[in-house]
């Protein structure tokens, strides 16, 4: 029986605004009909710190850090922490929730759609598994998590090695549509990663980093050989569409579509109304 095809989007690296702008773009599109299924792989340019939607920046972030470092700032449509777009691959999934594959509870479909993630990490020689709180105090550190870094601690479903946690993910419904996006991290700068963020003081500071050693790791640290973009890209989209047993057909924007997803990015993603809002 022929596989589903699903639409393939490299859109390599693009302005933070942009990078939110399209996701909701495509959700748009699909919830609309204009669109199958679709699958993004996409980089940030310059380096991104990306919060989630319930983020209050006064409270967690420290923006005179994030203008040292010369890093854009954009809050996601999506839930979850804080998390620093560098050396990274990022992906975005859009697809119905009416899709007979999709399971109705936001976890079990998390599981389903991140069975992709997990296969292209096979795909890189590693041995990735789904995390699964099990103690009541993991589940409790979801419900109220102790830090804005979202590396620190895996959710249900997320992708670790060895323990770590090496892929986060988080998701919104929209429209009838599923966007989940998330990050796969090929090398991580934790000293830049840390500053980004508010402390209590210095010693919450150094105890929570030395403690996040124990909990993230980026893919590079667990391979010999270094894996390119390129190399993630082949892994990862083969991945998915062996996870999601799919074909992806590679698609590129249309002037008019990528004409609305930059009004989109210049109206609400580059706006302080949208960024500084909570």
């Amino acid at each position: 029986m022929a596989k589903e095809v699903w639409r393939y989007i490299d859109s390599g690296n693009c302005s933070p605004a942009f990078n939110m702008a399209l996701d909701e773009a495509l959700l748009e599109w699909h919830s609309e009909g204009k669109i199958p299924p679709t699958i993004r792989f996409y980089g940030w340019n310059p380096a991104t710190l990306s919060i989630g939607y319930f983020q209050k920046v006064e409270k967690e972030i420290d923006l005179e850090a994030v203008k040292r470092y010369g890093l854009g700032f954009v809050r996601r449509p999506t839930g979850g922490r804080g998390v620093l777009h560098d050396q990274e691959l990022t992906y975005s999934v859009i697809v119905s929730e009416e899709h007979p594959e999709m399971p109705k509870t936001v976890t079990e479909a998390y599981r389903v759609i991140s069975e992709g993630v997990l296969e292209g990490f096979k795909n890189l020689g590693l041995e990735a598994y789904f995390a699964i709180p099990r103690t009541d105090e993991e589940k409790a550190g979801l419900k109220s998590p102790r830090s804005a870094v979202c590396f620190d601690a895996p959710s249900w479903y997320e992708l670790v090695v060895e323990g770590r946690k090496v892929a986060g993910s988080a998701q919104t419904r929209q429209k009838g549509v599923i966007l989940q996006h998330g990050s796969i991290l090929l090398d991580l700068d934790e000293d830049m990663l840390f500053d980004l963020f508010k402390y209590p003081n210095d010693r919450v500071k150094e105890r929570m980093q030395r403690a996040f050693k124990n909990k993230a790791v980026a893919t590079n640290s667990l391979r010999q050989e270094p894996v390119t973009i390129a190399e993630a890209k082949k892994a990862f989209k083969e991945g998915f569409e062996k996870g999601l047993d799919i074909d992806l057909e590679p698609y590129k924007l249309t002037g008019e579509e990528l004409e609305y997803v930059n009004q989109l990015a210049k109206n609400k993603y580059e706006s302080d109304g949208w960024n500084f809002k909570r």
